[in-house]
């Protein structure tokens, strides 16, 4: 009988947690080929990709997150091989500078998935920019097409309190956890805790914009924690708790805005930063869905309508 009680409280304890991990988003499956360039920063061969004579109306987005990185009105040719740009969507894509020292890499700037290289002064548009893409690198969405998913990110505390209040919110999809805002890659726990990284805890929430919008998601994120404090939220203090918005695209910053604006209308004295989103780096496993695991509630975060 003993072994019988035993055995029923391991699965009491093990299939919550297992579940609890089905949450967590993963990046699109990438081939082998897509994994090369990507991932390990190669390139595909000159006039063998899908989008270098492309001519659609619409958006390229990233491979392996999903972000928009380019529209279409800003799509040349810039007779090389690759697709070739005059711009990208404002914040989209971060400058890295390249391997060799001479170059100017870009990368997604959410998920840090290499693109290509970016040159200047070459004058075949009057931005006098190119963006050199590598077409396995992105996905395109055409105009008539709508958008199924889409990335808000937020920070304002512990990243375990902000998670629960976004899970199981009407339209969210996905949430996980992790580190954005800083200046080192791949951050560990314990390095963000130093305060050494510049990293905030933060949080991604994945949702159907069929089904919420990104102002109701930025509004309960302004009500479930404290945007007047600096530094710190409650009992936790230090950068890596501050309090920020890290738009993905225009419509994103522009909300965030107006919103804050509301907010300093009545009387808050905003301390609440919005900036562009760069890598998300995703938080130790343990972090995940911390409260769904352990049962316990927020200790530094209520729910209070100010929005």
């Amino acid at each position: 009988m003993k072994y019988i009680l035993l055995i029923l409280a391991i699965i009491i304890v093990i299939v919550p947690f297992i579940l609890a991990q089905d949450k967590t988003m993963e990046y699109n499956d990438l081939t082998s080929e897509e994994e090369r360039v990507i991932l390990h920063k190669g390139t595909e061969r000159p006039f063998s990709g899908m989008y270098n004579d492309h001519d659609k109306a619409g958006t390229y987005t990233c491979k392996r997150c999903g972000a928009s990185l380019y529209l279409s009105a800003d799509k040349f040719d810039g007779h090389c091989g690759w697709p070739s740009f005059d711009d990208e969507i404002e914040g989209a894509v971060k400058r890295i500078t390249d391997a060799d020292g001479m170059r100017t890499e870009i990368v997604c700037a959410n998920c840090g998935a290499h693109l290509g290289h970016v040159f200047a002064g070459e004058g075949f548009t009057d931005k006098n920019i190119r963006h050199c893409v590598n077409s396995i690198s992105m996905n395109f969405i055409p105009s008539e097409a709508k958008q199924t998913t889409a990335a808000a990110y937020f920070a304002g505390g512990c990243f375990w309190g902000v998670e629960h209040f976004f899970n199981g919110t009407d339209g969210v999809i996905s949430t996980r956890v992790g580190y954005m805002g800083g200046k080192t890659d791949e951050p560990s726990y314990k390095e963000v805790l130093k305060g050494t990284t510049g990293h905030a805890e933060a949080l991604e929430v994945v949702y159907d914009p069929s089904k919420t919008e990104y102002e109701t998601l930025a509004k309960l994120f302004f009500n479930i924690h404290d945007p007047t404090q600096v530094g710190r939220q409650g009992p936790d203090i230090g950068i890596q708790y501050r309090s920020a918005v890290f738009y993905a695209g225009e419509e994103q910053k522009k909300t965030a805005e107006r919103l804050i604006g509301q907010l300093k209308d009545k009387g808050y004295n905003v301390a609440t930063e919005i900036t562009p989103a760069g890598p998300f780096w995703e938080a130790e496993d343990y972090h995940q869905d911390y409260y769904a695991k352990s049962g316990q509630l927020p200790y530094c975060h209520i729910f209070k309508k100010r929005l």
